[in-house]
């Protein structure tokens, strides 16, 4: 049976796609990339290369800032990753090696910094330079940059694997002590290097217990943590206390998660539920509170927690959050 149309009602109009337009061209042109005369530090790079046992492939200007680098060959041994990075992943490294042997190219050239040493740092490219020392490599291709400051913008500029928020929050922690003895100043003028405030103090907490349950705690200190107007050697001292503080909450946590677990409640995600009843700013809008309130406010919330009143379609209404990390 035919369906009557209502003349009355009008028949939709198609939404229409809107259609992004191009962002304006800016940067230099392919031809202005290896044009002009290099300045003299680029100059004086190349030599420390040479000297250092390398090749330069050549000189050319970034086609986004225009900045000067090169390209070079650089001995092998003379590379080492910077020494606050993450620690290597075995099973990347050997799928890479394979790949590269395989393939018999290596395609991806590192980044590279040198350093006061006379030796080069890697803050991307780890993992692609073990795998070529597994293949017994002489030399890797890099991409040789003169600002030492490049190697602590690691964050912003890794590729090669994703970090998880132990790997991010252990490389923050550890690149600001690092620019403490290097270049002391305060804690915010590093706010692109670190991206956030809340992976300084998980970054101690996470050196203070190795399995520490970082993600159960990270939504909370990124609504509270700010940079700190501090010089960093400062910074750090009081990113500690914080850090102590989180471990005492941590425990506390951990104690109601048993409490819960003895009632016969189970799930991977009791560490995330007990933290998301005890953050004071799940009814609030903004922070409204700062890091130090905030962690003592749980403190004391954890505290006062009580299983017993704990249901289970509690549980079920509760968003899941990070699995409880072991230990």
């Amino acid at each position: 049976m035919l369906e009557k149309r209502n003349p009355a009602k009008k028949p939709k109009t198609p939404a229409r796609k809107r259609v992004r337009k191009p962002a304006p061209l800016h940067g230099l042109s392919a031809s202005e990339v290896t044009a002009g005369t290099s300045p003299p530090e680029i100059d004086a790079l190349s030599e420390a290369v040479r000297e250092s046992g390398g090749g330069v492939v050549g000189a050319y200007r970034d086609p986004v800032g225009g900045h000067w680098q090169l390209m070079a060959s650089l001995p092998i041994e003379k590379v080492e990753p910077t020494p606050f990075q993450r620690d290597l992943s075995d099973t990347h490294v050997k799928r890479l090696g394979e790949v590269v042997g395989r393939m018999g190219r290596f395609l991806d050239p590192i980044i590279a910094v040198r350093t006061t040493e006379g030796t080069f740092w890697t803050p991307n490219g780890n993992h692609r330079l073990a795998a070529m020392k597994l293949l017994g490599a002489r030399s890797i291709l890099a991409v040789v940059v003169p600002e030492l400051s490049v190697a602590y913008q690691i964050l912003a500029m890794n590729t090669e694997k994703g970090h998880n928020l132990r790997e991010k929050a252990l490389e923050v922690m550890r690149m600001a002590r690092s620019l403490a003895e290097l270049a002391p100043r305060a804690e915010s003028d590093y706010a692109f290097e670190f991206e956030e405030p809340a992976y300084l103090t998980l970054g101690l907490a996470y050196e203070m217990r190795g399995r520490f349950s970082g993600g159960a705690y990270h939504p909370v200190l990124r609504r509270v943590e700010a940079f700190l107007d501090l010089p960093l050697s400062e910074a750090l001292e009081t990113r500690g206390h914080r850090a102590e503080k989180l471990i005492e909450l941590d425990d506390k946590a951990a104690e109601a998660v048993s409490a819960l677990k003895e009632r016969g409640l189970t799930s991977p995600y009791l560490k995330a539920f007990v933290v998301a009843r005890l953050n004071p700013l799940r009814f609030r809008r903004g922070a409204a509170m700062d890091a130090e309130e905030a962690l003592d406010a749980m403190i004391m919330a954890a505290e006062r927690f009580d299983a017993g009143k704990i249901k289970i379609t509690d549980l079920a209404s509760t968003p899941p959050g990070p699995p409880e990390e072991p230990g």
